[in-house]
């Protein structure tokens, strides 16, 4: 590492972000083990907000205790299907997390698909406060008129926000309000044009060609059903994955629930979840394009020369070093 300096901290961040399916596990285990090669330690941070549940494993890919190659692992496990996941709260819990690691002369790896919980944890990222009476009266009207009524209220203040919250996600659609009515502004909690890192950082985009994440995707989805992922799912019922408001609507999750119920086959569940993925996935690279000064580098393939992974590698560290040897003004 280079030495500390004043304005200079050479232990930065790395982020290794980009849409689902692009291989980000395997890329952050590859600088894990190259760091620590080189004597230098490095932990990885999750920042995929699913895979902070407990039990929610094969519908979330999450990568099992044994695949982990001995790299201790953040932020995984730390929510039941019960509890609402909350971004500032994750914030809050994740950023102790990597100031822990950093005060043991390590490197945090934040890894993740859940644009704002990458944003939050990696730049100067502020949430708006809160307000219970207007929250409350939200919610009322919300239970009274549906969110087809509150999102076209939304849509006529803040289009680029209420096409980001979608016209469904009644809790969503409530926050935004919220924020407009505490600040009068729009897109208040969104990510600024040009985001000021938290701490030194180098952000490591993974991209790959959009019939060939296609296809991947779309494996995937069948692979999870292939390997019980409605098991998974019976299992988490008596938990209360139902009645849980974040987790029960996992893409994946809601299909296994319906077809358990007998709501739709599993051709038709499948499939639905196959469309959805795809989507969410257009939606990650929407975000993850808007980072300034990221590394884009094309995902793993079966085609991959020998040493590509090795390269990949390779250009991670490199912009990881300028980063720790790059002054950053600490937020205003």
């Amino acid at each position: 590492m280079p030495a500390s300096r004043p304005g200079v901290d050479p232990a930065a961040l790395i982020a290794v972000v980009g849409a689902t399916g692009t291989g980000k596990s395997a890329l952050s285990l590859d600088v894990a083990e190259r760091l620590a090669a080189d004597g230098i330690a490095a932990e990885i941070v999750n920042a995929d907000a699913m895979q902070l549940y407990r039990g929610m494993d094969i519908g979330t890919a999450k990568l099992p205790l044994s695949e982990r190659r001995g790299i201790p692992h953040h932020m995984f496990d730390v929510l039941e299907v019960r509890d609402e996941a909350a971004v500032a709260g994750y914030q809050e819990q994740a950023r102790a997390v990597v100031d822990d690691i950093r005060g043991r002369g390590a490197v945090p790896i934040v890894v993740g698909g859940s644009g704002l919980y990458v944003s939050a944890l990696v730049y100067d990222f502020r949430f708006p406060g809160t307000d219970p009476d207007i929250r409350a009266a939200l919610e009322a009207e919300l239970v009274e008129l549906g969110p087809g009524l509150l999102y076209q209220r939304l849509a006529a203040f803040d289009q680029a926000t209420a096409l980001r919250v979608g016209s469904t996600n009644g809790r969503r659609i409530v926050r935004a309000l919220e924020v407009i009515a505490l600040t009068g502004e729009p897109n208040a909690a969104a990510l600024p044009d040009e985001p000021v890192p938290w701490h030194p950082l180098a952000i490591i985009g993974l991209a790959a060609e959009r019939e060939v994440l296609t296809a991947r995707l779309d494996r995937r989805v069948e692979q999870m059903w292939a390997e019980g992922l409605l098991d998974e799912v019976r299992g988490l019922l008596p938990l209360g994955i139902e009645s849980g408001v974040t987790a029960s609507r996992a893409i994946g999750y809601t299909q296994a629930i319906d077809e358990i119920h007998g709501r739709v086959g599993q051709a038709e569940a499948i499939e639905i979840t196959q469309q959805l993925t795809r989507r969410y996935a257009r939606r990650q690279v929407s975000w993850f394009k808007r980072y300034p000064h990221a590394l884009w580098l094309p995902s793993a393939t079966e085609q991959d020369a020998p040493d590509a992974a090795a390269g990949r590698v390779d250009a991670v560290l490199a912009t990881w070093r300028a980063a720790g040897t790059t002054p950053v003004e600490p937020p205003a």
